[in-house]
């Protein structure tokens, strides 16, 4: 999954690329309109108050811009920012480590939030309210608890899976935001933006083009800019037109809406092997040897934003737009939606 051309996840080649094509500052950060507009005056009342900022956690599907935001945080507020991950902290002292060499002000950003684990969320609790840190030395009845104090953080916690963390872990953060899928207005403006940080000679109906088959994706749209420049520059003088961007989404079977061809095999095994459903999401995962959780996280947001895809209590379900994007003969489904 994660080597498709759509697939909204980091890839190690890119992170260089990331760094380039990533906006430093709230203003030059494109679409989240909503989220933007409350950062702006979240950081604007801790730098009046000269304080640090609240404790802010960002959820929604991957590739919408969750670690750009933080860095974005970071350089308004004029501190630093150390970066990791939940499933880097395997031990209550990996997280220690971390923490006492903060200063104050400073961010931390940890992604996948919802996957630490328990004992590291216990040392986490405290230093998150009180900005101490617990430490037990010895054992046994000669075991001492000694309290160290911290410096005055900012916990920037980003999540895919916000149901999956604790609610005492939730609870903590201060200002909580959902990313969305971006607006085609916005999706234009980042690969106007980011073509023209790459140099990339394109014309309106181009960008259009690319736009519209990112899936509402600021990464996806990058990734997809960089192989049309690639097939421009071999077939077609190096310059993007509507069509030399068309002719190379074609070759790379993304479609005019974006689904490449795993999102058309679980919508034809769905309507194929299953009758358009019900059917349960196990099911899906085995006729297409597939993990269950990485359907749900990869494949299905962007087809049920798309109204390609229907929630029922027995499983998911094929709609009519499904069946008119692929061309088959529609049947309705008895089973009623979950609402």
């Amino acid at each position: 999954m994660a080597e498709r051309m759509i697939s909204p996840q980091n890839r190690s080649e890119e992170t260089g690329l990331e760094v380039r094509l990533r906006p430093q500052r709230l203003q030059e950060y494109i679409g989240q309109d909503r989220v933007k507009a409350n950062l702006g005056i979240l950081i604007e009342a801790a730098r009046g108050r000269h304080e640090p900022l609240d404790h802010v956690l960002i959820y929604g599907p991957p590739g919408l811009g969750k670690t750009t935001l933080a860095h974005v945080v970071a350089n308004e507020m004029g501190v630093n920012i150390r970066i990791t991950a939940g499933p880097a902290i395997e031990r209550a002292g990996d997280l220690a480590a971390i923490l006492t060499n903060l200063r104050q002000g400073d961010v931390l950003f940890v992604d996948e939030v919802h996957r630490l684990g328990k004992a590291v969320e216990e040392v986490l609790y405290p230093a998150m309210e009180d900005f101490c840190l617990d430490i037990v030395i010895g054992k046994g009845p000669g075991a001492r608890n000694i309290r160290l104090k911290l410096p005055r953080f900012t916990l920037i916690g980003a999540t895919t899976r916000l149901a999956l963390m604790t609610a005492p872990l939730r609870a903590r953060f201060g200002a909580v935001y959902r990313l969305d899928f971006y607006e085609p207005d916005a999706m234009r403006a980042i690969v106007e933006r980011s073509a023209r940080i790459l140099g990339v000679t394109i014309d309106t109906a181009g960008i259009a083009e690319i736009a519209r088959r990112a899936r509402g994706t600021p990464r996806v749209a990058n990734r997809l800019l960089r192989r049309v420049r690639d097939y421009a520059e071999v077939r077609a003088g190096g310059g993007i037109t509507q069509t030399v961007a068309e002719d190379a989404l074609t070759l790379l079977e993304v479609d005019p809406l974006g689904l490449d061809e795993i999102d058309r095999r679980v919508l034809r095994t769905i309507i194929e092997k299953y009758d358009g459903g019900p059917v349960g999401l196990e099911t899906i995962g085995a006729a297409l040897s597939e993990e269950p959780d990485t359907i749900m996280d990869v494949v299905e947001p962007y087809l049920l934003q798309l109204g390609f895809l229907d929630r029922t209590p027995r499983g998911r379900i094929a709609t009519r737009l499904a069946y008119e994007h692929l061309s088959l003969p529609y049947h309705e489904s008895p089973q009623p939606g979950l609402f």
